[in-house]
């Protein structure tokens, strides 16, 4: 495996890590004084201000125009369906079956990669990805007893159609995002996605009663923003860069490890054998899928057999 390649794992794991405090985190929030369509709003307008700021600092780069209108596609499947649905969903249910949705995300995409870029569906590919769901889902299944919080039938809904959303971007603009760098990617996709959101949501945020907002809530929507969103984009771009689509949705099964982890800490849950199962499949799974061989070394295989 090449630096590359080792620095793109290493920086889609602290991703993984940000967002498996994502649920918890916003949450929290949205049970004290903010509405989903708020979150959302905040997180992307949030995002843009960051990633704009960052920019200064980054090399200078022209878009071509017909970039730029890939860049809005990109925003909306990337950013404004995948976050304002996911916020959305989550504000309407639990974040257990949240979390357990978020499962989907890497079966989506294994499918939607193989049928427009067609990558193969290789008999390891899919026992990888088996082997994480079902070390995820028994993760989150531990959490469930102690979930005093139904779910709901719509915000599962919306956080499937969130994983879903993020599937088809990972695929189908894999080839924009090698183009240019973090800075200018994302500063473009967060200020449409801002540009799309704000119209929909200014009533909303234009009645909040601010002075009545208690101050966790907005450190959670700080982490949100920074650590959520500003930091864990910048990472998944540099996995995005190296790694083919498949393998970045399988770091979406480290998010229950991080979540467990912090019970853990916290005193809020005990590390036991069956724990450490479904830790082990998870890695095992992600392990897995990133072995499994891509369209091109199949091509050079096949290649190199026609020339022997």
């Amino acid at each position: 495996m090449t630096f590359q390649k080792y620095k793109a794992h290493l920086a889609l794991f602290g991703a993984a890590v940000m967002w498996g405090l994502m649920s918890p985190m916003g949450k929290t929030a949205l049970e004290n004084g903010l509405d989903g369509i708020s979150l959302a709003t905040f997180r992307m307008t949030g995002g843009a201000i960051c990633f704009w700021l960052a920019s200064l600092f980054a090399p200078k780069e022209d878009v071509k125009s017909s970039d730029m209108l890939l860049l809005f596609f990109a925003a909306l499947l990337g950013i404004v369906m995948n976050q304002g649905c996911f916020t959305l969903g989550l504000s309407l249910t639990s974040p257990i079956d949240a979390s357990i949705v978020t499962t989907t995300a890497p079966i989506a995409t294994m499918v939607i990669a193989a049928i427009f870029i067609k990558e193969p569906v290789t008999s390891k590919k899919v026992f990888g990805v088996f082997l994480g769901s079902i070390g995820a889902l028994t993760l989150i299944m531990s959490h469930s007893s102690t979930s005093a919080q139904s779910g709901s039938i719509i915000g599962d809904l919306l956080c499937l159609a969130a994983q879903i959303s993020y599937a088809f971007y990972l695929v189908l603009f894999k080839g924009l995002i090698s183009r240019y760098n973090i800075f200018t990617l994302m500063k473009w996709m967060f200020t449409y996605s801002a540009m799309c959101f704000i119209p929909l949501s200014y009533n909303y945020v234009s009645k909040i009663d601010y002075s009545a907002i208690p101050s966790v809530t907005w450190w959670c929507t700080a982490y949100v923003i920074l650590c959520g969103t500003f930091l864990s984009n910048m990472l998944v771009m540099v996995g995005q860069k190296n790694l083919r689509p498949t393998v970045i949705s399988m770091y979406n099964y480290i998010q229950p490890i991080v979540g467990t982890t912090v019970s853990i800490i916290l005193g809020m849950g005990t590390f036991g054998p069956a724990k450490g199962v479904a830790v082990t499949l998870v890695f095992l799974g992600v392990y897995l899928v990133t072995q499994s061989k891509s369209r091109a070394q199949m091509l050079a295989e096949k290649e190199n057999e026609l020339h022997s």
